[in-house]
């Protein structure tokens, strides 16, 4: 796949408003300032295929971006604690109503800060993924902001806290160092090529 060739195709603030499923969806989840936007621009290799904003939260709608016969969907970013109630409620509608839909998503890329132990929301959404036995990998954003033993401790320590680690495909992720950027890379021209 010729990933610099993505476009951004379209954004939706409610999932009403999204068209019927046309082709297979790849997912990207994460709570606020996770570094999602960031991830969508080093795989495309694009700088600002996605915005990357300074203001937590502010991805307020679902972003599809497209290549060749792929839908790649950017996720409301969940638990930003500063936001109303309301939009709290509207983003979490988003966020339900797009994975519970008979949409063709053949995977979830679910995104963790490497430097803190999953939040209640990301422990959430992996038991939800679980339930709903739609196939999940695990970013590991900011890897490059540890240093050796405190990733091996963080690692050490995500064994325990994520359930299923020992199952799940796990990958430390560096917008700097462009660690993970490959590998995320395979997946998507494994599972574009299987859609063929």
């Amino acid at each position: 796949m010729q990933f610099n060739k993505a476009e951004f195709a379209a954004a939706y603030g409610s999932f009403s408003q999204i068209p019927a499923c046309s082709r297979m969806e790849i997912a990207f989840a994460g709570r606020s300032n996770v570094g999602k936007s960031t991830l969508i621009n080093k795989i495309f290799n694009r700088k600002n295929l996605a915005r990357v904003s300074a203001v937590p939260g502010k991805t307020a709608t679902i972003n599809f971006y497209q290549l060749e016969h792929v839908y790649f969907v950017d996720l409301p970013g969940y638990g930003y604690a500063k936001v109303a109630k309301s939009e709290k409620e509207r983003w979490a509608g988003l966020i339900e109503g797009y994975l519970n839909s008979e949409r063709d998503i053949r995977l979830v890329f679910l995104l963790i800060d490497m430097r803190h132990a999953p939040s209640a929301d990301d422990l959430h959404m992996i038991d939800y993924l679980v339930e709903a036995e739609l196939p999940f990998v695990v970013i590991l954003t900011k890897a490059d902001k540890l240093k050796k033993m405190a990733r091996q401790a963080r690692m050490e320590a995500f064994a325990q806290e994520i359930p299923y680690f020992s199952e799940l495909t796990v990958i430390p992720f560096s917008s700097q160092t462009f660690e993970g950027v490959e590998q995320v890379r395979q997946i998507i021209t494994e599972l574009a090529e299987e859609g063929d």
